[in-house]
């Protein structure tokens, strides 16, 4: 399996606007970005609070 090449990418997003709709990409795009966005919240609270539990855990000792 090899590389995704440029002619590959403009056929992906040619179906993309046939099936969606120039107007509706936009909106696609920006509901993806607000899920990255959460996603990469909740990743780094959740190493946060890995991290604490590791220095409360190195303290008691």
């Amino acid at each position: 399996m090899g590389f995704v090449g440029g002619q590959e990418l403009l056929l992906i997003f040619l179906i993309v606007v046939l099936l969606f709709g120039a107007k509706k990409i936009p909106e696609l795009a920006k509901g993806l970005g607000n899920g990255i966005r959460e996603f990469r919240k909740a990743s780094s609270e959740i190493e946060k609070e890995s991290g604490n539990s590791t220095e409360k855990e190195s303290k008691k000792e």
